[in-house]
């Protein structure tokens, strides 16, 4: 189990540290860039942050963030913000390809670059902060409007702050947070927003060549010519865990996990679906710490399991059953709460998943019951039911052979000799008790 546990590790991380090690040392000035395609979550702001640092370390011309996020969590946005304010080096955010777009938490990390581009057919903007805390629902209570109310002056001071830092309009600013505008790449150029559009790597550079930004006081002069932009990927570590981040493939795993747990404790001794099952629940726990988790849902995922094992040691004729699969579907369909579309779990997964793991639960409870319910064959209970012949007349007590050997028996009613018998019961002392087999007319 131990080497099992050091093998994983090694995939996990050796890959990322052979990335780093064969990549070439760059021969002239380079520009190092991440590409951002997911949400705004730890692991995005782990590998952003890194990865600015590295650039930073190395004394790399600038750093580019090529952005297409629906949005995200505020703390990670923050600590993304927070190494770009602190950046030696220039950073350009492009919001990249066409059809891409910087919402909610992307939008105040682009306006927080040195440099802001956007690609035709991008757009910007829609930053209302919205609670991800799990809740049970029902109307607004008045200390919660006041709570929502700071939650947007806190943001709406946020943006505006970082817009002014970067010489962009404060007024926009402050309408994505409040108002939650979105703003199509031509018209932000127009409103100050970002400062021109570039539809790929070259253009921007073009554009960037020349252009001048502050740094402790002091204009600086940004020199694109002859640069090389490398971008840094993802290690496959914070690739698995980004992948995990998905409210989808957490709401599976967590399924699996349960699954796996359940198959364990109905057939004892299997142990890998344990460990499958083990692994899924950690995995599906650490994206669900990234996500709008209602425990009410999580407590009827967990009470649909204890149903499902209670079906296996009571007979309750499928009823058990029943509730656990209604309980599963409550709890799928409640835990994910916010009003966030990229938050949400696929309704047609939900189904999906649903029938899956009850056609497992009940193909798993029919075996399991159908073994239970099966006779006995060995021991003292599989010997009742056994024929042999009365070897002695039994009037009261005799001998019978049954099952290649020959045993003491006693019987409540006269038995002849070579009659056939039927073993009623193990009685103590390793005697039988037995019944004559009534002959066919």
């Amino acid at each position: 189990m131990k080497l099992f546990w050091i093998t994983l590790a090694f995939f996990l991380v050796f890959p990322g540290f052979a990335l780093a090690a064969n990549e070439e040392a760059p021969a002239g000035p380079v520009i190092r860039a991440v590409r951002v395609e997911s949400t705004i979550n730890p692991v995005v702001a782990d590998y952003i942050t890194s990865a600015l640092q590295q650039a930073n370390a190395e004394g790399a011309r600038a750093f580019l963030i090529q952005l297409d996020t629906p949005g995200g969590l505020d703390t990670s946005m923050r600590a993304i913000i927070q190494q770009i304010l602190g950046s030696q080096i220039p950073v350009v955010v492009h919001v990249f390809p066409a059809g891409a777009r910087a919402a909610s938490a992307g939008a105040l990390i682009l306006l927080a670059g040195d440099f802001a581009a956007m690609a035709p057919g991008t757009n910007v903007g829609a930053a209302h902060p919205v609670s991800i805390g799990g809740g049970m629902g029902g109307e607004e209570k008045e200390g919660d409007a006041t709570m929502t109310e700071k939650v947007v002056n806190d943001a709406v001071a946020y943006a505006r702050s970082l817009a002014r830092e970067r010489g962009r309009s404060e007024e926009w600013a402050e309408r994505i947070v409040r108002e939650s505008i979105s703003t199509p790449a031509h018209e932000a150029v127009e409103l100050r927003v970002v400062d021109f559009l570039a539809d790929d790597v070259h253009t921007l550079l073009e554009n960037l060549d020349g252009r001048t930004y502050r740094r402790h006081g002091e204009e600086r002069t940004l020199e694109t010519d002859g640069v090389v932009v490398r971008f840094m990927e993802m290690s496959l570590a914070q690739q698995i865990l980004n992948i995990v981040g998905n409210p989808t493939v957490a709401y599976m795993l967590l399924m699996l996990g349960i699954l796996g747990i359940f198959f364990e404790i109905s057939q004892p001794g299997v142990v890998l679906p344990g460990a499958i099952g083990a692994i899924a629940l950690i995995l599906a726990f650490f994206g669900l710490q990234m996500l709008p988790v209602n425990f009410a849902g999580v407590l009827l995922i967990l009470l649909a399991l204890v149903l499902f094992i209670l079906e296996v040691w009571i007979v309750s004729y499928g009823m058990l059953t029943i509730g656990g699969i209604v309980a599963m579907t409550f709890g799928s369909l409640m835990l994910i709460d916010t009003p966030v579309p990229y938050l949400q779990i696929s309704r047609a997964v939900i189904a999906a998943t649903v029938i899956v793991s009850s056609a497992f639960f009940l193909t798993v409870l029919y075996f399991v019951v159908r073994g239970q319910r099966r006779r006995v064959v060995s021991g003292q209970e599989g010997m009742a039911g056994e024929r042999g012949t009365a070897i002695t007349a039994i009037n009261g007590q005799g001998r019978v052979f049954v099952h290649g050997e020959y045993w003491d028996a006693f019987a409540a009613e006269p038995i002849a000799a070579a009659e056939v018998i039927e073993v009623v019961r193990m009685a103590d002392h390793l005697r039988l008790e037995v019944r004559r087999v009534p002959t066919k007319e």
